[in-house]
């Protein structure tokens, strides 16, 4: 078996941990942060966990399907819960839903993913009620909502910035950093009538597909709990999932939406580069221009990823109060049919060959995409080691200073996969500005070879997988090459599902790989982790792909395929 230690080569992980002083100074402050956050759940929405935690795991427990199975949920509360942010936002626009039981609906879905999942960093049910009795009066008072979103429960990667509240990113030396306004995106929904109730858990650094940190530990997959539920949006992906938010807000540099959407069982979309804003959130890329993070939504439907899109766009106006926001309003555009586009597979990208769910996922949606009218062609990539290698190194230009100034302010144990992404690229290696420049130049190219081979094949969308297998076990996820692409390129890709789950006794390596030769230690150290029976009901999520700000089309013609494909989150 390949062993990830064998790559931690270009950082020698100096300066960063001081036990000593992390017990002493720190452990104490994380230790009340924990305190406060099992003091939060309140107790009108627990329910009784069937084993301790680590037998859940073990079992590779489904807290989905335990869900409906064991009814912890009213039928009314299933209602709710189970529609649409689209359909809620007008029953509560026409006054046949309050707010209030739309909240209490969701905070209790909502607690109880917590519970199994671990995906809350900090709860307050007890203000998104009074947040949602507001919301109600105003309506008796007015006879109309307070914008689109009144009275839907949103939840927040941790690292936005929220009035009053600590904000600290997955990192512990920021565990006094309370923030006193929101940022630009909260600030924004709220405006426009979200209630907030919960924020989620992401990893240490915001660098990893996966959540483990020092505050919270590990979230779990709704599906399989001794899987990840993805990250670095890690307790998006799995409460969204999990049916405990209407609609969550992520943030992705290599993948960090798009993964625990897939891992998790959601929709998402990595919107293009400054359509949403970023101000005020804490985390290692300030100034970083090569590659930079953007923001989006994660959802149950491609329907709402739209509506939360439409509605921040064109009600909210990022680019009025942010510089850094494009003044581009969200287009409508029509579902196309199906007659109407073509979609080119990447069915490898080269670098990691995808796991037999993953191919069989991809054939199912080719076939059924065929059988309607689409056409389909394959991809052969282009260049895809090399954006690869240089979005790594574009991620750690800076020679890790930021991630290791915001470390060791703590002294806090770094943990496996910290270690891994402090060595992408080159690791401690800073690089000069002209240096830098050249990685841009790559990056430029690159766009440009892409956008080349769409327009001169007609080619409308690529379609891929998320990651090379279904959600890894927790803390085994190394690679990222099918997410991190379309961040370097700069395109916007939607996440959706097929509605399959993997199956031990389907999801064998067959015959033709048998004498299969690694390309890379990296495929290796992935693939040779696939055993059929630890991933047992994973979901298998794709990816569709766009041209850079072609956004609305992205979205659109995933509602084509998921009609196609029948794909209904809510349906159980």
């Amino acid at each position: 078996m390949a062993d990830y230690t064998t790559f931690l080569t270009k950082e020698d992980f100096s300066g960063y941990e001081d036990p000593e002083r992390y017990q002493k100074e720190w452990l104490p402050k994380v230790e009340a942060y924990r305190k406060a956050l099992a003091k939060a759940i309140d107790p009108a929405y627990t329910v009784t966990v069937p084993k301790d935690i680590d037998t859940l795991v073990e079992e590779q427990f489904n807290a989905v399907d335990y869900l409906y199975k064991k009814k912890l949920l009213t039928p009314e509360e299933f209602a709710i819960t189970d529609s649409s942010a689209t359909s809620l936002a007008a029953k509560l626009s026409s006054g046949e839903l309050k707010a209030v039981e739309v909240f209490k609906a969701f905070a209790k879905r909502a607690v109880i993913a917590h519970q199994f999942l671990n995906c809350a960093m900090e709860l307050f049910t007890d203000e998104g009620l009074e947040r949602a009795k507001f919301l109600d009066e105003y309506y008796a008072k007015n006879g109309k909502t307070i914008g689109p979103l009144h009275g839907i429960p949103i939840s927040l990667k941790e690292q936005m910035a929220f009035r009053g509240k600590i904000t600290h990113g997955g990192y512990v030396s920021k565990i006094t950093n309370v923030t006193p306004e929101h940022g630009i995106t909260t600030q924004i929904l709220e405006d426009l009538g979200a209630v907030f109730y919960i924020r989620t858990s992401q990893p240490q650094t915001l660098m990893h597909l996966d959540s483990n940190n020092n505050f919270t530990g590990l979230t779990r997959n709704p599906y399989n709990m001794k899987l990840s539920s993805g990250g670095s949006s890690s307790g998006e992906g799995a409460v969204v999932a999990f049916g405990g938010s209407a609609i969550g807000i992520g943030s992705d540099i290599g993948g960090s939406i798009r993964a625990p959407s897939a891992y998790s069982g959601g929709v998402g979309l990595r919107p293009s580069t400054k359509r949403f804003s970023l101000y005020a959130g804490v985390s290692s890329g300030a100034g970083q221009e090569s590659v930079p993070a953007v923001s989006g939504p994660m959802t149950r439907s491609v329907e709402d990823v739209d509506f939360l899109m439409n509605h921040y766009l064109n009600e909210g106006k990022p680019w009025v109060r942010d510089a850094y926001c494009l003044k581009m309003p969200w287009r409508k555009v029509e579902k196309p049919q199906p007659k109407d586009f073509t979609v080119a597979v990447m069915w490898d990208d080269e670098i990691v060959h995808p796991t037999p769910p993953i191919t069989r996922g991809l054939k199912f949606v080719v076939e059924k995409l065929k059988a309607a009218g689409v056409k389909v062609v394959d991809f052969a990539p282009i260049r895809t080691q090399e954006a690869f290698d240089t979005v790594n190194k574009m991620y750690n230009c800076d020679g890790n200073y930021k991630q290791k100034e915001l470390l060791s302010g703590s002294g806090e144990p770094l943990t496996k996969l910290t270690k891994w992404a402090l060595n992408y690229g080159d690791g401690s290696k800073e690089y000069t500005v002209k240096e830098n420049r050249k990685l841009n130049v790559i990056r430029d190219q690159l766009r440009y070879d892409y956008n080349k081979f769409m327009v001169d094949n007609n080619i409308d969308f690529l379609l891929t997988p998320t990651y090379s297998n279904v959600a890894p076990v927790s803390e085994n996820v190394y690679g990222w090459s099918y997410t991190a692409l379309f961040n370097i390129l700069d395109f916007p890709a939607l996440v959706f599902q097929t509605g399959l789950f993997q199956d031990p006794e389907v999801d064998k390596w067959n015959e033709s790989f048998k004498d299969f030769k690694y390309r890379s230690e990296l495929e290796r150290l992935e693939l040779e982790q696939y055993e059929p029976e630890t991933f047992s009901g994973a979901p298998i999520g794709l990816q569709l792909v766009g041209k850079r700000y072609e956004d609305e089309e992205v979205v659109a013609a995933g509602k084509t395929i998921v009609d196609i494909i029948g794909a209904d989150l809510f349906k159980h």
